[in-house]
């Protein structure tokens, strides 16, 4: 009986990891509207920690908004190896 109580409890586990693991991987990386996002919406990018995050934020003030998601490599420090492992989640709206 307690072996079976034990092989119980551990398949239940088990269970409960593979549906949070599949929840996870459903949801995907989020989109991130650059013209919107706040500094730590934006860390959420791949290569954009708060500095360079503040600095975006900054850039907008200034400069208004995105027009493009290309736009976002006018930002100083933000080139075309960053902007390319985030094209995908970057919207403008």
């Amino acid at each position: 009986m307690k072996t079976m109580t034990r092989t119980f409890a551990i398949l239940t586990a088990l269970f409960l990891i593979f549906v949070a693991v599949d929840m996870v991987r459903a949801e995907g990386p989020q989109a991130v509207n650059i013209n919107t996002a706040d500094v730590e919406q934006l860390t959420q990018l791949n290569r954009i920690g708060p500095s360079y995050a503040a600095r975006i934020v900054e850039y907008r003030q200034i400069n208004g908004l995105f027009k493009t998601p290309e736009d976002l490599m006018q930002v100083p420090g933000i080139g075309s190896k960053t902007f390319d492992l985030n094209k995908d989640r970057i919207v403008v709206k």
